[in-house]
């Protein structure tokens, strides 16, 4: 199954997340990390004067990019961070959806050369994701696939504020999902692409954010290896019945993913 949908090329409608990014201060090491516990090729391209960025690949399809951190992103205090973007049919007209919305625009909307067009922006309850209007790069070819991301996740101290805001600027609908934690699973389209939770006193001092998900064919044997390589596990390894086994974890300058190992689909 996996590899016949390896075959299938990820075309991701408006409102579907279809890239992961990450920057990192070290780019570097980051790329030695990923690549070695995903076995992820690294193709880098020169950007600016002095910059690279890195298409990260899986048996020669794009999974994402990665970059190191810009000294200016540092000193307004951005960490080391997975990025998820969401597609759109026009980057212009979902920024100021988004703005009218309640959203901060951090950045754009530009163009990336020829690939397409984006803007950065951060949600009413504090959450930073990207739009993207394709031109010539679509996005994410491997997508839902053993070491490709497979679901994206947004940490909030308000769900209610969030899950109205991308509902008005995306079209998604909410759908309650069954567990010990409220959980709500976000749709486009009638299909389930990411999720929503709220941040609980107890799990710490954690800002809103988006978390990508990454497949893996077996959770407890990819925490072990990203551990060996450097990793920090902040949640290990655990099921949730009727999805799979996840983990979280912090690659070694700081991003936090996420593993999960789905449950076969009956």
């Amino acid at each position: 199954m996996s590899e016949a949908r390896m075959e299938e090329t990820h075309d991701p409608k408006p409102g579907s997340f279809c890239w992961v990014e990450l920057g990192t201060s070290d780019n570097e090491a980051a790329k030695n990390f990923y690549t070695q516990l995903f076995g992820w090729e690294a193709d880098d391209h020169p950007m600016g004067p002095d910059g690279v960025y890195t298409i990260l690949k899986l048996d020669g399809k794009d999974v994402g990019g990665l970059y190191k951190l810009t000294a200016d992103m540092v000193g307004q205090g951005v960490p080391p961070n997975w990025m998820s973007y969401v597609a759109t049919a026009n980057a212009d007209e979902t920024t100021e959806k988004a703005k009218d919305a309640g959203a901060t625009i951090m950045n754009g909307p530009f163009d990336v050369a020829n690939l397409g067009r984006m803007s950065v922006i951060q949600d009413p309850t504090g959450a930073v994701f990207s739009i993207w209007q394709a031109k010539d790069n679509k996005g994410s070819a491997a997508w839902g696939v053993a070491n490709a991301p497979v679901w994206n996740e947004l940490g909030t101290n308000d769900t209610k504020k969030a899950g109205d805001f991308y509902s008005n600027v995306f079209g998604w609908t909410k759908q309650m999902f069954p567990g010990p934690m409220e959980y709500t699973v976000f749709n486009n389209d009638d299909k389930g692409i990411g999720g929503m939770y709220q941040i609980m006193p107890e799990m710490g001092p954690i800002p809103p954010h988006w978390l990508v998900y990454f497949a893996v064919e077996d959770c407890d044997a990819a925490v072990q290896k990203a551990s060996g390589l450097g990793a920090n596990t902040i949640k290990p390894a655990e099921d949730i019945p009727g999805v799979g086994r996840f983990a979280i974890l912090t690659d070694p300058q700081g991003a936090a993913f996420a593993l999960l190992k789905p449950q076969p689909a009956q």
